[in-house]
């Protein structure tokens, strides 16, 4: 007979690495809320908490400018964490993590709208193109036109 399923927020708080995982989720989930606030600015939007480890906070950022601005307000950010939150912090480390800048890309989608005279355009182009292209550009023409006049 097999056994009912365990309801999960039960095995969060059972003993075992899963506990811990969890809360330091948690943690560092709560630190990079409270980084980017004290960062503020575009800066803050820039990076991400990746770790907390030996006394050292790990921040990753997209590229290595922004990685400089950072390091540029790690001894404020150092001082204000060890007086309201982190007092066994030692040291903060900025590190670049390219892939962070693809995530990011990735999340961002292009609402680009096509005026009408660009949409009247594709339509006399489609007028004049046979097979497969002209039908996809007609359709394209006709997105633009029914896009527009929902927003009117």
């Amino acid at each position: 007979m097999k056994k009912p399923p365990q309801d999960l927020s039960n095995l969060l708080h059972l003993s075992g690495k899963l506990p811990e995982l969890a809360e330091k989720a948690e943690l560092l989930n709560n630190l990079n809320r409270y980084v980017k606030q004290i960062i503020g600015g575009p800066a803050a939007e820039q990076l991400n908490v990746a770790n907390l480890r030996q006394g050292v906070l790990v921040i990753e950022t997209a590229s290595a400018a922004w990685a400089a601005r950072i390091n540029f307000q790690k001894p404020k950010l150092l001082r204000q964490l060890q007086a309201e939150t982190l007092p066994m912090l030692t040291a903060i480390e900025v590190k670049v993590n390219p892939a962070l800048a693809m995530i990011k890309a990735n999340s961002q989608v292009n609402h680009a709208q096509l005026s009408n005279e660009s949409a009247q355009h594709i339509a006399a182009l489609a007028e004049h193109v046979d097979g497969s292209l002209g039908e996809k550009l007609k359709r394209l023409a006709a997105l633009a036109s029914r896009n527009r006049h929902s927003k009117d």
